[in-house]
């Protein structure tokens, strides 16, 4: 995972990613792409020819004038020559536009449909991964490795190849208009150019790796700080945040000057090199005119070439930089696409059919790791249409069941239907359909509140996402603010207290409307008052359908058709409210310590409440922990 998230590229990339991203860039049934990639590709040859053709044409001229400009100029050779000097210099430039204006379509095509597609295959990775990764350096590989994709199609196919070809083709001029010693000698200059920019290049990495981190470092303090900022206060501690952002914007300054004399030392080095190149071959040129062998005009051309070459070769370093760059991210974000699934269909699997709704797990054994079994060959039943809880202390295994029943996880051995269908054996899509649930943990998205409760169904009318928000006891807090149900709520529904988010949950998969309920703590983030309001709710939406309830307070489950008792991942009791507390076991104690722990917060909120009690009196009355 380190390599995915390196900020810069080590110098020495896999050309894997690129082969990987062929498929894209010469797309099945698409011959109207197929089509632009052909065209692309003449238009980067016509424009390379037509760069090849005016150093050339530019000694042409200088002969012409040279030799018998009077002539010339009377017979209009030169001027000829020098209109075809300028048609090749727009030809180079038209071919050029055409070519990235034609290419676009097929370059943005591919990014897009690599981007998405990662961004689909990551929503069908495990809940495993999910707890595992960071959603940050995720959301990063994919934001940098499209980047890259578009990095490497631009600089790569029309930077570095065409220099190449560039380079083929003065070479062989060289060669053929004056001879092959000058052809060496450039070739060699090229060659001494690209080693000493690759070397430096790498060489220049670490400043920049060294630049990029302490700039990461300084931000993630500031914004740290900022966002703390009663605690900053609260502690006096204004000039200590200070200090730790100075040292981190000394180390970035230290980098920076690093990089920024590494820079000075390629440029200074790629100067040298060009310039003693472009001396050795102008002294073998103005050698060849003494002794008759070359004209002026080959002295020309042999400068103009060098020029030529010199452009694209003075963007070497970046260009270099930027595809080893493009190659890492590419690299990271083909290895999440290719990672595979931890949970998948089986070939052919049907649809999941729910006829009743009756849940059976038949000694269920699971763990996360070898090492901690967390389900201990747990067996029960929910009947069709009827409730049963699951209740326990924390740790024992109760929300395991419903991510079993999920299918976020592949249980060990036993087996779980629903209405005979092992879940294993139907497609998740259709599974997850049929169940609706209501989180101990709930997060929405940044957007309306609307939305938030529509997405149990998307495409629901205005109507019926009023209606779920009516059940879930909503419907009077949304219509007091001040959008209504156009109000956002939020980064991970922040702007909403605890119990607000719940509702909105309770909304959401009331809207869904499923014939299986799972209900993992749904009160949880409610005072008594409003659980009260929201348990009717719930009771009046669950009626007739299965479901399966995951409490940790008993007082949500006593009218449950069967309430289960489970312990480090065994069911220890099972049966009734009553029928539980007539056993006096472990049900029962846990009944016992919550109705104490009630009966204390109701007398504590008496004491505050009384004015004739001195303030603080209050907080020294002991309340039993749930």
């Amino acid at each position: 995972m380190a390599r995915i998230l390196t900020e810069e590229g080590d110098g020495a990339p896999s050309f894997r990613p690129l082969w990987m991203l062929m498929p894209y860039l010469w797309p099945k049934g698409r011959p109207d792409l197929r089509a632009r990639v052909f065209v692309s590709l003449l238009c980067l040859v016509l424009a390379i020819l037509a760069t090849t053709a005016f150093p050339v044409v530019m000694g042409q001229i200088t002969n012409q004038l040279a030799v018998k400009p009077a002539v010339a100029v009377a017979l209009g050779t030169s001027m000829a020559l020098i209109g075809a000097y300028v048609l090749a210099r727009i030809l180079m430039q038209a071919f050029a536009q055409l070519r990235d204006g034609v290419f676009a379509k097929v370059q943005y095509h591919a990014l897009r449909e690599v981007g998405v597609s990662t961004f689909a295959h990551v929503h069908t990775l495990s809940l495993r991964f999910h707890l595992e990764r960071k959603t940050g350096g995720l959301s990063r590989v994919i934001e940098r490795g499209t980047k890259g994709i578009d990095t490497l199609l631009s600089f790569a196919v029309f930077s570095i190849f065409p220099t190449l070809f560039q380079l083929i083709l003065f070479s062989t001029i060289m060669v053929l208009k004056l001879n092959w010693t000058i052809a060496l000698v450039t070739i060699a200059m090229v060659a001494a150019y690209v080693w000493f920019t690759f070397a430096v290049t790498r060489w220049r990495i670490q400043f920049r790796r060294d630049m990029n981190q302490s700039d990461q470092d300084a931000n993630t303090k500031a914004v740290d700080s900022l966002l703390n900022y009663e605690t900053v206060k609260y502690f006096n501690n204004e000039a200590h945040e200070t200090r730790r952002f100075d040292k981190s914007m000394e180390k970035y300054a230290r980098a920076s000057i690093q990089a920024q004399t590494s820079l000075s030392v390629l440029n200074t080095g790629q100067a040298v090199i060009m310039a003693l190149g472009m001396g050795a071959v102008m002294i073998l040129t103005a050698f060849g005119i003494r002794d008759g062998r070359f004209n002026v005009g080959d002295f020309v051309m042999a400068n103009a070439i060098l020029m030529q070459l010199y452009q694209p070769l003075n963007l070497l370093g970046t260009v270099y930089r930027e595809i080893t760059q493009a190659l890492v991210d590419m690299d990271a974000m083909f290895r999440l696409l290719h990672r595979p699934q931890e949970i998948t269909d089986k070939p052919g699997a049907p649809p999941l059919h729910v006829t009743g709704g009756e849940i059976r797990f038949d000694n269920v054994v699971f763990s996360y790791d070898p090492e901690r079994i967390v389900l201990k060959g747990v067996s029960f039943t929910v009947p069709a249409g009827k409730t049963v809880a699951v209740v326990g202390p924390s740790g024992a295994g109760k929300s395991t069941i419903s991510r079993i029943l999920y299918r976020f996880y592949d249980i060990q051995s036993g087996s779980v239907t629903i209405d005979g269908q092992d879940i294993r054996d139907v497609t998740q899509a259709s599974l997850r359909e049929k169940i609706g649930i209501v989180p101990q943990d709930t997060v929405l998205f940044n957007d309306t509140v609307r939305y938030n409760i529509a997405y149990g169904r998307i495409g629901a009318t205005e109507s019926e996402i009023k209606d779920a928000a009516r059940y879930a006891q909503i419907d009077p807090f949304i219509r007091e603010l001040p959008l209504g149900y156009d109000s956002m709520v939020g980064e991970r529904g922040l702007k909403l207290s605890g119990g607000e988010k719940q509702r909105v949950a309770i909304a959401r998969t009331i809207l869904k409307n499923p014939p299986i309920l799972l209900l993992d703590e749904a009160t949880s983030a409610l005072d008594t008052g409003t659980e009260r309001e929201i348990q009717g709710a719930l009771q009046e939406v669950s009626r007739n359908r299965t479901s399966l309830v995951i409490a940790h307070r008993l007082s949500t489950v006593v009218d449950a058709d069967e309430i289960l008792v489970l312990d480090h991942g065994e069911i220890i009791e099972r049966g009734r409210h009553s029928q539980l507390l007539a056993l006096n076991g472990h049900y029962a104690s846990m009944w016992n310590k919550q109705k104490e722990a009630a009966a204390a917060r109701e007398k504590l909120k008496e004491v505050e409440n009384d004015p004739d009690v001195a303030p603080g009196v209050a907080r020294a009355t002991p309340v039993s922990a749930e």
